[in-house]
C-alpha cells in the first residue's frame, strides 16, 4: 500500500466521524449564546465510531467529545481553554495533551528473549495509542467564528462513572477578552 493510499484512507476515515450540533446532545449547557456539549466516549461502541479499532478506555484513557457552538455575532478565542473531569468522588483530573496520550500505552517493559547469543534480543511492543485519530480528533480550535461550531476530544486518565462532571473555562470574546461564564456539564451514560 502506497503513501497516497494511506492518506486517502485516513481522509475517508476522518469523514466518517461527524458529530452533530451541540444542541442535539443531552449533556450540554448554554451561557451567553454559547452552547457546550460533552460526551464521555466510555463504551467500546462509542470509541469505535471515533477511533476505529482502538478503544482508549482499555488503556486507562477516557476520551470526552466536546462541541462548542457559537451563536453570537462575535468571534470567540478558545486558545486557553481549561478543562477538567471531576469524578463522583470529587477527584479532579486534568486533561492529558493528545501528544502525551500517544505515549501512554508504550510503558510496558520490552519482552527480552535470550538465545545462545550472550546478547538479549529486544522485541518492542507497538504502542496502541500511537494512532493518528488520537491527535487528529483532539480539540484544536483556537478561534471560533460567529455562528459556527468546533469539536474535538479531550483525554483524561481516568475511568468514567455516571454522575461525573466536565468543566470548561477560558472561552473569551475575541474583540474584548471578556470571559464567557464557565460550563459545568454532568456526564451521564448516553441512552
Amino acid at each position: 500500500m502506497g503513501e497516497g493510499t494511506l492518506a486517502a484512507d485516513n481522509n475517508k476515515d476522518a469523514a466518517k466521524f461527524s458529530p452533530g450540533p451541540a444542541s442535539s446532545y443531552p449533556a450540554k449547557q448554554t451561557n451567553d449564546h454559547v452552547t457546550v456539549a460533552a460526551v464521555a466516549y466510555d463504551t467500546e461502541e462509542l470509541a469505535h465510531t471515533a477511533f476505529g479499532k482502538l478503544n482508549p478506555n482499555q488503556y486507562g484513557v477516557l476520551p470526552v467529545l466536546v462541541i462548542i457552538q457559537n451563536d453570537t455575532d462575535q468571534a470567540l478565542k478558545l486558545e486557553h481553554l481549561d478543562v477538567e473531569y471531576t469524578g463522583v468522588d470529587g477527584r479532579r483530573v486534568e486533561a492529558t495533551p493528545a501528544d502525551e496520550v500517544q505515549t501512554l500505552g508504550g510503558t510496558e517493559r520490552p519482552n527480552i528473549q535470550t538465545t545462545t547469543n550472550p546478547l538479549p534480543r529486544l522485541h518492542k511492543h507497538k504502542n496502541p495509542l500511537a494512532v493518528w485519530e488520537i491527535d487528529g480528533r483532539s480539540f484544536a480550535a483556537k478561534l471560533l467564528p460567529p455562528h459556527e461550531s468546533a469539536n474535538g476530544f479531550f483525554y483524561f486518565q481516568t475511568t468514567h462513572r455516571p454522575g461525573s462532571k466536565f468543566y470548561l473555562t477560558g472561552v473569551k470574546v475575541a474583540a474584548t477578552g471578556q470571559d464567557i461564564f464557565y460550563f459545568e456539564i454532568p456526564l451521564e451514560n448516553p441512552k
